[in-house]
């Protein structure tokens, strides 16, 4: 897997290749690419560039003085799309929903649209059950803990946690690989619990989302009607709040429609992308 240094460490990548318009995913925590694994192939004609970003499923520990806050992570991604010279892209999230925070920063000008789904947003950082994690993620040795109940399948695939966060069940090989960092580094793990603990206040969360009023690019929000953790009233309270904003809601889906709802998820990601000048290469109109 190619991998590139940035500013605050060591970023690994997937990147798909070919001369079609970028896509650049975002994942949840502590998720990898492989989020993504569903839909990429689905996505033929685009070039399809996926970080994993340092949420606690990434590979290497970045530097002690990384700023790991959610704008952080942000200006990082922003960072990772300017050093590979990737251009104007599409910024795809799901889960995660920090990333909307890059459009606030100067980096903001890479992207041409925004698509997101079934994320965090407004005051919503980390979602509701996520709150208690991110308390054990506080104490010392918490996210070591974490990650040994993680293993448990009980809790593993409890509906008030990861098993909540898709209808039709995370594989098992799957979580194991998002977990694996942080359950053999220590400093992965203190990564981890650097962003988990890292959100803002409801009243600093909500003056962002205000800002982000001033990106005038296309948008889409694309909602999970089935969702334990984003808030069914917040799709169509993002797709309003951006000037260009259009909602999707997809039935039979939790957070993770890449999950779930793969087909229905790239057919509307893809009628977007070519409504919005962004076609694949070989598209006849």
């Amino acid at each position: 897997m190619p991998r590139i240094e940035l500013s605050s460490g060591p970023i690994d990548y997937q990147d798909t290749g070919g001369e079609g318009p970028v896509l650049v995913f975002g994942h949840g925590l502590p998720m990898n690419e492989t989020q993504w694994r569903k839909v990429v192939p689905l996505l033929d004609g685009y070039r399809c560039v996926l970080p994993t970003l340092p949420l606690g499923g990434h590979r290497q520990p970045m530097r002690p003085d990384a700023d790991l806050s959610q704008r952080g992570v942000a200006r990082l991604l922003g960072e990772f799309i300017e050093r590979l010279g990737l251009g104007q892209v599409t910024l795809v999230l799901n889960d995660w929903g920090g990333g909307q925070f890059l459009v606030l920063e100067g980096q903001g000008r890479h992207i041409a649209r925004l698509v997101l789904v079934a994320c965090e947003a407004f005051d919503n950082f980390p979602p509701g059950p996520a709150k208690a994690m991110a308390r054990v993620c506080r104490v010392p040795g918490g996210v070591w803990l974490l990650t040994r109940f993680m293993r448990v399948p009980a809790f593993r695939h409890s509906r008030g946690g990861y098993g909540g966060m898709s209808l039709r069940g995370v594989p098992d090989e799957i979580m194991d690989d998002w977990f694996a960092p942080a359950t053999r580094s220590r400093a992965i793990r203190k990564d981890f619990a650097k962003f988990a603990t890292g959100a803002p206040g409801r009243k600093t969360l909500l003056a962002w989302s205000e800002r982000l009023r001033e990106f005038d690019r296309p948008v889409l929000v694309v909602w999970a009607a089935e969702d334990r953790l984003m808030p069914r009233e917040h799709g169509p309270r993002l797709a309003e709040l951006y000037p260009q904003g259009r909602l999707i809601e997809i039935a039979d889906s939790s957070t993770l429609i890449p999950e779930d709802q793969p087909e229905r998820l790239a057919h509307a990601l893809t009628g977007f992308l070519i409504q919005t000048g962004a076609e694949p290469v070989g598209h006849v109109s």
